[in-house]
């Protein structure tokens, strides 16, 4: 069977303007000066026997030892204007092990939803403090492994709060964005975003301590990369 040739064409017409119709925008976050020393939690005797070898510590300023900058929210802030986005049938999880809530930053879809689970065998409790107006605060208690407790948020906010009001020491903070184009850097502070539609976009940095950093983005038929730094800043 002869293949006709204008379909051939056509075909890798196609295939061309699908390959350069997404790609990923990958990065690293990096941190300049030395931060300071990380605190012991301070934890309960209960708390305390989940942790025998090592008490954990705050999260302040996660890094590689080599200028790699963990926990840091990287998104779209804009550009997304006219394309469609679905919410995820998949909810995200939130996690209370080791009486520590994990991870400490993540990201959610506005309207996905997100489960936030007891693993410990201690009584916790979900206070979710947003800031946003329209996004509900909620304060429940939570027994030790029993059924997840489920939210959602109509209105983007970068962080929302988790806290537990019976371990003071246990915080964690969600990114609510209205696309899935975010990420949190790893500990070696790279980060990658799949799949962005390709466009011009402003993207931002967002860090906890760090503050926030924006940079222009395009995405085309490559890879683009964005790469961002903070500072600590100066002892008062």
């Amino acid at each position: 069977m002869k293949l006709n040739p204008s379909l051939l064409v056509v075909a890798a017409v196609l295939t061309t303007l699908q390959a350069v119709s997404a790609a990923d925008i990958v990065g690293k976050i990096t941190l300049k000066g030395t931060p300071p020393a990380e605190k012991e939690l301070p934890l309960d005797a209960n708390c305390g026997k989940l942790h025998p070898a090592s008490k954990p510590t705050t999260r302040f300023y996660i890094t590689d030892g080599k200028g790699g900058l963990a926990d840091t929210f990287i998104y779209l802030k804009d550009g997304l204007t006219g394309k469609t986005i679905e919410v995820p049938a998949e909810a995200k999880v939130l996690d209370q092990k080791g009486c520590e809530y994990s991870p400490y930053v993540s990201g959610v879809q506005t309207k996905q939803k997100l489960a936030v689970k007891n693993s410990d065998e201690l009584l916790h409790n979900v206070h979710a403090t947003p800031a946003v107006a329209g996004n509900k605060e909620s304060n429940q208690a939570q027994l030790p492994k029993s059924k997840d407790l489920v939210y959602s948020y109509d209105n983007q906010e970068i962080l929302l709060r988790f806290k537990c009001d019976v371990h003071p020491w246990m915080f964690a903070y969600v990114g609510v964005v209205d696309h899935p184009y975010y990420a949190v850097s790893a500990k070696d502070g790279t980060f990658k975003i799949a799949n962005v539609p390709a466009g011009e976009y402003t993207l931002e940095a967002f860090h906890r301590k760090g503050g926030k950093v924006t940079q222009k983005v395009t995405v085309g038929a490559g890879n683009a990369t964005s790469d961002f730094s903070f500072t600590v800043p100066a002892a008062p």
